[in-house]
């Protein structure tokens, strides 16, 4: 009888197998060290490098969306008050699908107060319609992809003026078990979003990351 060919194991097994551990600062940090590693100078990792007082409490794993945003954001009724930029939201979440975005949405109703929350996804949404509305009214957050995130950014749809509070989906597994980082798409472009201008921002200290 021949022996059985070993099965080489899938991410979602090697997934099912692991104790979800709450992300952390330095493993954002190492995820921007492994995609730049390589390609950038020393000088230029350096300035890439995120320093502990860019971070917010990190989700420990017990908190609801909301119990988590009011955790961090406690002055959010006053921010909410004096925000008035259009085209731009003082907070932005990142997740890595448009149905992910659309639970976040519903579970951060208890935070948000008479705050606007607009959808920043691909799926159904087009970019043109969303800088319309952006421009239109005055928006608070942001919840989305971030390729959009990304494109709204680069065709000044949408501006970081306001920008206090930027969190990444980083803890929630999809059915497959993948985190936003586990992804290789959307981790790619979460780097890239984070390089176009949110990491000077954070080493600027104006805005804050949080990891929920």
């Amino acid at each position: 009888m021949k022996p059985k060919r070993k099965r080489k194991k899938k991410i979602s097994d090697l997934l099912t197998e692991t104790v979800p551990k709450p992300g952390v600062p330095a493993d954002l940090q190492k995820m921007l060290n492994e995609h730049f590693g390589a390609k950038r100078s020393v000088i230029e990792l350096e300035e890439l490098k995120l320093p502990d007082s860019c971070f917010l409490p990190a989700n420990d794993l017990t908190h609801s969306f909301s119990s988590y945003l009011k955790e961090i954001c406690p002055k959010w009724a006053k921010l909410r008050k004096n925000h008035t930029e259009k085209s731009s939201v003082v907070m932005l979440v990142i997740c890595s699908s448009a149905l992910r975005c659309l639970e976040l949405i519903k579970s951060m109703a208890a935070f948000k107060g008479d705050g606007k929350v607009m959808k920043l996804f691909a799926k159904h949404l087009k970019i043109q319609e969303q800088m319309k509305m952006l421009e239109k009214d005055v928006v608070h957050v942001g919840v989305g992809t971030p390729g959009r995130i990304k494109a709204l950014i680069q065709q000044e749809g949408l501006k970081l003026t306001s920008l206090k509070y930027f969190i990444l989906d980083w803890n929630h597994r999809d059915q497959k078990l993948r985190r936003l980082i586990d992804i290789p798409e959307i981790k790619k472009e979460t780097v890239e979003l984070l390089e176009m201008e949110l990491i000077k921002l954070c080493r600027d200290g104006s805005v804050k990351l949080g990891l929920f």
